[in-house]
């Protein structure tokens, strides 16, 4: 099941709120994916994911493929059964980590040849491999095969990949209507083209022409400047059916929220907001706060007055300083915890803003006190 509505549109910029049904539930965009890279959000079971108001995660194909295997998790039912997940989930093709590989692959016009980072073994990904793995793993999204640009990269070498990248999607697609699943998985296509503009023109209407139920921007947070990624979603977007929604890849801090939802973007993921936690920093309206820092060795206070998260609830900047310093786990939890629902927080200011018709106003409200002096 896919279906997509926009429900709402900011009247002066491309900000616009929407709902996605999907065959494991309704997901209100804009949104923010955590990341479950290998079934399992760091940190935190799927129960405290859930209480952080998250409606839908992200799993990658790549790493399910090496462990557990695709095979074990068709047996279990699927990904949703395997991690007790009741809700939608989207999993990434593998392309970017594959990218990742740059030492250890190969790339053809059949796939990708690579070896595992786990134990060096031989893998081999096609356009139609990524596919029926995503098929058997059972995400509610699906992401088409594609070859994730490095960045900086020359214009010649972007354009060969850039097409490249559309006749996989095409693989992708026919492999997916063959299977027979369409109407429970959604195939999204990803738009390639690096800084180049007219190449990220050119992959959105080759893709467009296959008339996916839902498009991606890829190859962005690859590293480059972050103004250059808004550029990109600025002359992208456009180019994006505006009766589908728009999933930016691997971008999620909460000002890139706000930057790309101006842009017209409505689906983000980033694993930023539960590693920054592990390293015991929390995020606030007020900005981030370092909790190892001897400051808050005696603040009896909590994270934020405002938060209703179970962290904020019950324990104060004091104690979970203490945890740090004592290396209890429990700290990794509470502040990956407190993080979500941080995030889930902004997505809903975004939305309601939105539909308020006070985009503008909110943005700016939130960018001043969040980046303000107060921001420890």
């Amino acid at each position: 099941m896919h279906e997509f509505k926009v429900v709402a549109r900011d009247l002066k910029t491309s900000a616009r709120t929407g709902l996605l049904k999907l065959d494991h539930g309704e997901v209100r965009t804009p949104c923010y994916m955590p990341v479950g890279t290998q079934a399992s959000v760091k940190a935190l079971s799927s129960e405290d994911v859930m209480a952080c108001g998250s409606e839908i995660l992200l799993a990658n194909t790549y790493h399910l493929m090496l462990r557990p295997g695709a095979e074990l998790l068709a047996r279990a039912g699927g990904l949703h059964a395997f991690m007790h997940w009741e809700k939608p989930i989207l999993t990434d093709s593998g392309g970017f980590q594959v990218f990742s590989l740059a030492d250890l692959r190969q790339i053809s016009e059949d796939g990708v040849r690579f070896q595992s980072h786990l134990d060096g073994s031989p893998w081999e990904m096609t356009p139609e491999s990524a596919t029926m793995l995503q098929h058997q793993i059972g995400a509610d999204i699906i992401m088409a095969f594609d070859e994730c640009i490095p960045y900086p990269s020359t214009e010649k070498y972007v354009e060969e990949s850039v097409d490249r990248t559309a006749r996989w999607a095409e693989r992708c697609l026919a492999a997916h209507r063959k299977s027979g699943r369409e109407s429970r998985q959604a195939l999204y296509g990803i738009v390639q083209g690096s800084n180049f503009p007219h190449l990220r023109e050119k992959s959105a209407k080759q893709l467009g022409l296959l008339e996916f139920p839902g498009y991606a921007i890829g190859g962005v947070s690859v590293g480059e400047p972050k103004e250059s990624i808004y550029e990109v979603v600025k002359y992208t977007a456009p180019y994006l059916p505006a009766d589908k929604p728009r999933y930016l890849m691997g971008v999620g801090t909460p000002e890139d929220l706000w930057e790309c939802v101006e842009r017209g973007m409505d689906m983000f993921d980033c694993v930023m907001p539960t590693r920054i936690a592990r390293n015991g920093t929390a995020l606030t309206r007020r900005g981030g706060i370092a909790l190892k820092n001897a400051r808050y060795a005696g603040d009896l206070t909590s994270l934020d007055p405002d938060c209703s998260c179970e962290c904020c609830r019950n324990y104060t900047k004091a104690y979970l300083r203490h945890l740090f310093q004592a290396e209890e786990l429990l700290v990794l939890r509470l502040l990956s915890l407190h993080n979500l629902h941080f995030m889930t927080e902004v997505t809903a200011l975004i939305r309601n803003a939105i539909v308020e018709n006070r985009f503008g106003e909110a943005k700016r409200g939130f960018l001043e006190e969040y980046f303000g002096p107060a921001g420890a």
